[in-house]
């Protein structure tokens, strides 16, 4: 027996007004950051002084930095860093953390035990703290932040799925599985995870979100992507010393950030609520 959302439940989905919301600013971000990928209204890097700090207009939309450089191009680019480093720092972290879990529920005993301490140890190096760390022995840059960040969602997954998994392995049908002679792993594979894939896919949207401001945090104080690399936290960083002279500096790069981790957050939200069955019957 396994988990599969049936044609009612995905209707549902679509009717869910946070996942509607959510879908549509999360494709946003995401055509925003592929069409960077062969289109910008300038080239994000170029720099032209006698332009510098103009206001939007029809040259450049949302106006131009204290480089000259055109800020619509830079927040462009900034989201396919910021999808970067969130969709590789969430992998890392469910990868790892999810193996885990369901290596702690499947063994249970010490096994789950040792799993569970390293987890709480991990739990003390928190994303900036590691990031700093990495940042005085290698260096500043996206690859560490990639590496802080996900490394910090290690023992959240783990948790996460051990606990659903363990809930799993109490149900009969797993029983009967197990009295017709499967093995553990066979057991996990085929009955435990497609059952917690719900839980883990919301888990993996709201870490997303966060991943992102983290991203945005960590540029900010230096620590994450470098120049001449966009980066919507690191634009925020260079337009504090301008909030007099051009205040829109900061609150496009804000905009943009909130707007994305909003989206990821009302799409999470929205698939909590149509692939958990108990909420659904509630609705």
């Amino acid at each position: 027996m396994t988990a599969r959302v049936p044609g009612h439940a995905a209707a549902r989905l679509l009717r869910h007004p946070s996942f509607a919301l959510g879908a549509a600013l999360t494709t946003l971000l995401v055509a925003a950051a592929l069409l960077s990928l062969v289109w910008t209204p300038a080239p994000p890097l170029a720099m032209d002084l006698a332009a510098k700090l103009q206001p939007p207009g029809a040259a450049h939309w949302l106006g131009t930095d204290a480089f000259g450089r055109d800020v619509a191009s830079l927040l462009l680019v900034g989201a396919r860093s910021s999808l970067l480093v969130g969709a590789v720092a969430v992998g890392i972290g469910a990868g790892i953390g999810i193996a885990l879990g369901l290596l702690a529920a499947a063994r249970r005993g010490w096994v789950e035990e040792l799993v569970m301490r390293l987890a709480d140890f991990t739990f003390a190096f928190p994303a900036l703290l590691l990031a700093i760390m990495l940042a005085a022995v290698f260096g500043a840059g996206m690859v560490n932040a990639i590496v802080a960040i996900g490394v910090f969602y290690i023992p959240t997954f783990a948790r996460v799925a051990r606990a659903s998994a363990v809930a799993v392995w109490s149900r009969d049908f797993v029983l009967a599985a197990r009295a017709c002679g499967k093995g553990r792993w066979r057991i996990t594979w085929e009955h435990v995870l497609p059952n917690i894939l719900p839980v883990l896919i919301v888990q993996a949207t709201t870490h997303f979100a966060l991943a992102i401001l983290a991203e945005a945090a960590l540029s900010y104080l230096g620590l994450g992507t470098q120049p001449p690399q966009p980066s919507w936290g690191r634009m925020l960083s260079e337009a504090q010393t301008l909030m007099f002279q051009a205040p829109l500096l900061a609150v496009w790069p804000g905009l943009a950030i909130a707007l994305a981790v909003l989206g990821l957050n009302l799409l999470g939200d929205g698939l909590r609520d149509g692939l958990d069955p108990r909420l659904a019957r509630q609705r």
